[in-house]
């Protein structure tokens, strides 16, 4: 799809500021005043909630893997989990719960331009796209939870003997 307006499109845009035209014009004749605003509580938005991998992102991964990763196999795999936000120190207090949780602290690192960091974690787990599915849900609850600019998802690969 182009990123060119349609005539159906252009026709609906010019109808609905006609009727929003409309509108001031009713309320300006009924003589019908603008209320003085009233300060309504703020609900901040998920900063998160706006790029979710959805889950058929994941199942189309695991049908790549599957295909094309010689390292894949239905078990243990090692999964790296990464969060981004420019305050480091809040990425520390993610990290400390994390680990709590049983993930494996890998590193706090700055971008290359130093306007961000991210945290790495990671976790030996067996996954199927749904199971990735709610493991990311609540990554990017935790993400929320401790204000972070975002969870940015996750890597895989094979788990490698020590």
């Amino acid at each position: 799809m182009s990123g060119r307006p349609t005539a159906l499109g252009v026709s609906i845009l010019k109808i609905a500021a006609l009727g929003a035209l409309m509108s001031v014009v009713i309320i300006a004749a009924c003589g019908v005043r603008k209320q003085p605003a009233v300060d309504a509580p703020t609900v901040k938005p998920e900063k998160t909630n706006i790029n979710r991998i959805s889950l058929e992102s994941l199942e189309e991964m695991f049908a790549n893997m599957k295909g094309k990763a010689p390292w894949y196999k239905d078990g243990d795999l090692l999964w790296g989990y990464f969060f981004t936000d420019p305050d480091p120190k809040k990425l520390e207090r993610a990290a400390e719960r994390l680990t709590m949780m049983g993930y494996r602290f890998g590193s706090i690192y700055p971008t290359d331009d130093g306007t961000t960091h991210f945290l790495h974690v990671d976790r030996v787990e067996t996954h199927t796209p749904q199971t990735l599915h709610l493991r990311n849900a609540e990554l990017y609850a935790l993400a929320d939870e401790f204000d972070l600019e975002s969870y940015d998802g996750m890597d895989v690969g094979p788990v490698l003997s020590d």
